[in-house]
């Protein structure tokens, strides 16, 4: 199962049989139907898609059909080239557009390819409007335009900068204690887009910046993911720099992760918990993050006066809770910061901005910052899918087994105890089982993972 359908955007290996991947095909059939989706929002004359995409391999022969699949169907396309996905997500509603494709996979390796999609505001789209999409999509049926109304394709290749600007015009990035506490900063940016965003973004607030994997070729360097496990290039490169701290973003610079001047990581659960204490500092207000995100943020929230509410997985079902609650910040435990000040989209370049100013105003090493909040320690792992595993089943089952518990199951199965939970849930974007523990120490966490999955090994007979 390597094309994936849904919320999250349309995701797949490259090469293979169509249908079964992202296959050039498919890849025209999804642009197709999101194109068909957008002229059907409104009657007008004239309909503009904003398309940017990560630095993966196949990124260039993607974004290639995508965007002549819609000049096919009369939509302009505002090329952003080599982008960010929050760059595109501000760029939408900058350029008036109807809608925005990203191609990236996000964390994934460099296989894997997709067609994340947004609508007029910049944001992803709501369930309801992706399940329209996939139906156009499998109906086929799709009106191109004639020769005469074709669309065009503009290039438009400031938006990097023209969206730092609008992270530098935020009233919370304190730039002069940024550039008076002389940081210097080792950066990874995973060989994708990250490596030229992030370093111009540091360059503005004066930081001094060391560049490791930078050259946005697309070849990541190890597991783009960024965790712990992966990230020892990094830590080898602020010790021996003398770093005041690492930075580390995934290929399309959505998600977040920090280390400390010892090569420790920050925690990426920790990163939107720092921004929150920072922003609910100077503005109090409430929070949300999903229910796979650590508990520290509640403590947080609560610690400033605010209220905390947890969501389903997923950053739309995060903004959707956002916009009901009236948040002021919030996001993902995967080091997604979302903060509307800006836009409704996780956001990397916003993290670093308030996670600096925050460094800056504390005047206190990384470490002694981290340490300065609750300690919770997460487990993530996962169980691979295979073909005809009842996932559903296996959730109805764990979920009877621990009926005593305090349960939520409004994204799989989350089992909270006095001092730790679990949360186990399908993937939206691979074919997985993620199990997501919180307890006191790290032992503890992966020994709560473990017992659950034997015990889920056990129901499924796997």
């Amino acid at each position: 199962m390597t094309l994936i359908k849904s919320i999250s955007g349309i995701r797949g290996t490259i090469g293979g049989a169509v249908g079964d991947n992202l296959t050039p095909i498919d890849a025209v059939k999804f642009a197709s139907a999101y194109g068909v989706w957008i002229k059907q929002q409104r009657n007008k004359e004239n309909y503009r898609v904003v398309v940017g995409r990560d630095a993966r391999i196949s990124g260039e022969m993607i974004q290639n059909l995508v965007m002549n699949t819609l000049v096919g169907l009369g939509i302009h396309v505002i090329d952003l080239g080599l982008s960010t996905t929050p760059t595109v997500e501000v760029a939408v509603p900058m350029e008036h557009a109807d809608g925005g494709i990203i191609l990236t996979a996000s964390h994934n390796p460099k296989q894997w390819n997709a067609l994340k999609l947004l609508n007029a505001k910049g944001e992803f789209l709501s369930g309801d409007d992706g399940a329209k999409i996939l139906e156009i999509a499998e109906t086929d049926q799709m009106n191109f335009s004639d020769v005469d109304s074709l669309g065009k394709i503009t290039k438009n290749q400031a938006y990097i900068d023209m969206h730092i600007d609008e992270v530098l015009k935020m009233p919370l990035v304190n730039k002069k204690a940024i550039e008076d506490a002389n940081f210097k900063v080792v950066v990874d940016g995973v060989n994708s887009t990250g490596g030229i965003a992030v370093p111009l973004l540091l360059d503005r607030l004066g930081v001094d910046t060391i560049k490791l994997y930078c050259e946005p070729n697309g070849h990541f360097p190890h597991n783009p993911e960024p965790l712990k496990e992966h990230l020892g290039d990094l830590a080898n490169a602020v010790v021996k720099e003398r770093a005041y701290l690492g930075i580390v973003v995934d290929p399309d610079v959505d998600r977040l992760a920090f280390m400390d001047e010892k090569g420790e990581m920050f925690g990426e659960e920790y990163t939107l918990v720092a921004c929150a204490d920072y922003v609910l500092g100077k503005t109090p207000g409430n929070t949300v993050s999903n229910m796979s995100s650590t508990r520290a943020l509640k403590d947080v929230t609560e610690k400033h006066g605010g209220n905390y509410q947890a969501s389903a997985v997923g950053e739309v079902n995060v903004v959707e809770i956002m916009k009901k609650n009236n948040a002021i910040i919030g996001g993902e435990g995967n080091g997604g910061i979302i903060y509307p000040e800006l836009h409704y989209g996780r956001d990397a370049l916003v993290g670093i901005a308030l996670f600096l100013s925050l460094l800056a105003e504390k005047r206190m090493s990384t470490s002694e910052l981290r340490a300065s909040y609750p300690n919770y320690f997460m487990s993530k792992k996962k169980i691979e899918l295979t073909p005809g595993l009842d996932v559903d089943a296996i959730l109805k089952a764990m979920e009877e087994r621990y009926q005593n518990e305090n349960i939520n199951t409004i994204d799989g199965v989350k089992i909270d105890f006095s001092n730790s939970w679990v949360h186990l849930r399908k993937s939206n974007t691979e074919p997985i089982i993620r199990i997501y523990t919180e307890a006191p120490s790290q032992q503890e966490a992966d020994e709560l993972a473990d017992k659950i999955i034997a015990e889920i090994k056990a129901v499924a007979n796997i």
